[in-house]
């Protein structure tokens, strides 16, 4: 019997067919399509397990179980997506939409970066750790506990928000409510809206030329390659948002002791540029800095395909 994982998100869905040594085997793809009422949103769905079967070389009756990965919260209990700001999604029952049309397969929900850390700790950079926490530096930071192989999701399945903790009492005001959120320092949202307030305070600063003239232009790589250039300006925005990023790591490795965290996400592509730094702030903020042991923190290595994977392997 095998697997499926399905990546939900505002743009793309993602499906994929996984096997007992968490390979993905098959995999198919389709648009989210927004806006457009969810029960369509999940007649694709199926459409793309049947695609990954089909590459697969499986019949859909070898399908076991279907998990998905989804912003947003979700509510185990009943089988539905509670609430996801970016699909427009308000008590979505997921579960019957699928089992409609596949009655005889699981289906199980969780949030996608829970599932993605979930990924990431049992075929990924966290294999064979005990304690796990993957952080997501997106458009917001997502992230997920893992605990002797299992998420770690609170009383109402919304646990391990940690972009959600407070990192300046004063600060700015979060999509969650509050003000001074991880999420609003640390995302590569935040990043982009750096660099562009860093332009528009300099205008002789070389992200200008990157950007070739335009600040709609400006990425989360246009601070980094300033820097590299020797943009003294962008130097400033990349050294600012690698300790809001380091801020909320110390304080994530001070209340868990993780054996390990990772980093997801394109601006992880910077590679030791982004994480040496990290750490070298951490191993000053960290509670436990005169222990000999201490959490390691690294790159994720499964990619997109951590959802996918993560997703599959969910079960409750």
């Amino acid at each position: 019997m095998y697997k499926v994982g399905v990546d939900l998100g505002g743009t793309n869905i993602a499906v994929g067919v996984i096997n007992d040594k968490y390979e993905i085997i098959g995999t198919g793809k389709a648009k989210t399509n927004m806006p457009r009422p969810a029960k369509e949103i999940f007649d694709d769905i199926v459409k793309c397990i049947y695609a990954a079967a089909e590459d697969a070389g499986i019949k859909v009756e070898e399908i076991e179980s279907v998990g998905i990965g989804t912003p947003g919260s979700v509510d185990k209990s009943v089988g539905e997506i509670v609430y996801a700001n970016n699909l427009d999604f308000y008590n979505v029952p997921a579960v019957r939409y699928i089992n409609e049309q596949l009655p005889n397969v699981k289906v199980y929900l969780e949030n996608d970066a829970n599932a993605a850390a979930l990924g990431e700790a049992i075929a990924g950079c966290g294999k064979g750790k005990k304690s796990f926490i993957a952080i997501t530096l997106g458009t917001g930071v997502g992230s997920g506990i893992v605990l002797d192989g299992k998420l770690l999701t609170g009383c109402n399945d919304g646990g391990g928000e940690l972009g959600h903790v407070v990192i300046k009492f004063d600060g700015e005001p979060c999509n969650c409510g509050r003000v001074g959120c991880w999420e609003r320092y640390a995302s590569a949202t935040a990043l982009v809206n750096q660099t562009k307030a860093a332009m528009l305070e300099h205008k002789d600063s070389k992200m200008w030329e990157l950007c070739d003239g335009d600040i709609e232009n400006a990425g989360g790589r246009t601070a980094f390659d300033g820097m590299r250039l020797g943009d003294e300006y962008a130097k400033k925005v990349c050294d600012d948002y690698i300790y809001y990023v380091a801020l909320g790591t110390a304080n994530v490795i001070n209340a868990f002791q993780p054996d390990m965290l990772c980093f997801g996400g394109g601006i992880c592509n910077e590679g030791d540029t982004l994480l040496k730094p990290i750490e070298e702030h951490v191993a000053v903020m960290r509670y436990t800095k005169q222990q000999e042991v201490q959490t390691q923190i690294c790159r994720a290595t499964l990619g997109n395909d951590a959802g996918i994977i993560g997703a599959a392997l969910v079960q409750y």
